[in-house]
């Protein structure tokens, strides 16, 4: 099911192991790739995983 690979932006944080405040500035900065749904932000792992790998 597709709302498995969502991440909530604490979960975010925790996998990248930073602070939510840094993935609120790469939010606003649009550096990460996330979705807006129902007013909330949720990132999906696949992406994350890919971006990861764009920024080596």
């Amino acid at each position: 099911m597709i709302y498995e690979s969502l991440m909530t932006i604490e979960e975010v944080a925790d996998y990248l192991r930073v602070k939510k405040r840094t993935i609120y500035e790469w939010l606003k900065t649009r550096k990460i790739p996330a979705v807006k749904t129902v007013g909330q932000w949720r990132f999906k792992k696949e992406k994350i995983d890919a971006w990861l790998e764009s920024q080596q």
